[in-house]
């Protein structure tokens, strides 16, 4: 590799692990405009494995919107970021697939504990994450995003109802 196509490498996966940072903080402040400018025009989500949706980045970010005002507190944490770049049409690094190890604390909303409670996370589920990307006019954006969820834990009171 030239010192050139080395940069090259180097910015792109700046850019795409941005991404990966912008989508984690869109989600957890709840900026569900910012989370769709993520995503080029055709992006979609599935967050089928951990009992949300599949769909396009609108339908999706809607959905978050009503499912997340379940939680007063959300923290992505994503970790053990794999970047592969690929082909599009002959243009070497057109794409790009990023798998991604999460873990997600989370706190109820209504925690029956009122101001004075633990400010502690009470429901708390971690997995990976499998990221396509597209590189466009606009910059990187999301094409893909699946969510595969191993685990979870809640607390031993009865958690309310997710939102469907």
């Amino acid at each position: 590799m030239t010192q050139r196509v080395e940069l090259a490498t180097l910015r792109d996966r700046l850019a795409v692990d941005g991404m990966i940072t912008d989508y984690a903080v869109a989600v957890d402040d709840g900026d569900w405009e910012a989370y769709r400018s993520l995503f080029a025009p055709d992006g979609r989500a599935d967050y089928r494995s951990a009992g949300g949706i599949e769909g396009d980045a609108g339908s999706v970010a809607a959905w978050l919107a009503r499912s997340m005002r379940l939680f007063s507190m959300r923290q992505h944490l994503i970790v053990n970021r794999r970047v592969r770049f690929g082909i599009l049409e002959q243009d070497i690094g057109d794409t790009a697939r990023v798998q991604a190890d999460y873990i997600n604390p989370m706190r109820f909303a209504d925690n029956g504990e009122g101001s004075a409670g633990s400010l502690a996370p009470d429901f708390v589920c971690g997995g990976r994450y499998a990221f396509g990307l597209l590189r466009t006019d606009d910059g990187w954006r999301l094409r893909e995003v699946v969510v595969q969820e191993k685990w979870r834990r809640l607390p031993e009171r009865t958690a309310p109802a997710m939102i469907d």
